[in-house]
């Protein structure tokens, strides 16, 4: 099968990545320099993408792979809530601070 991004997904993962993030449209918008919120609010509803030199930057902003933020039809590894990587990272930090609790 040929591999085809799903637009409505890949929109729903981008505002899924970006609340997460604490990420506004507005703040998506003005960090890619865009004239409005309107192509934002256009790839989070599924109705078009990113070109690939705004995903190349929304990668940077979000810290993440541009795979991790493109959905389609070939088996995923991501598209996850949290990857696993960003699960290890949230516990460790919380281990660190409770271990800091109570070695104080």
């Amino acid at each position: 099968m040929f591999p085809v991004i799903d637009k409505k997904e890949t929109g729903l993962n981008l505002r899924r990545i970006m609340d997460r993030r604490g990420f506004t449209v507005k703040d998506v918008q003005e960090y890619l320099g865009l004239a409005s919120v309107q192509s934002v609010y256009h790839w989070l509803n599924g109705i078009s993408m990113p070109t690939i030199d705004n995903l190349y930057a929304l990668s940077e902003l979000f810290g993440l792979p541009i795979d991790e933020m493109v959905c389609g039809n070939r088996p995923r590894r991501n598209c996850a809530p949290m990857a696993k990587c960003e699960r290890e990272k949230h516990l460790l930090a919380y281990y660190m601070k409770a271990h800091e609790k109570t070695a104080a």
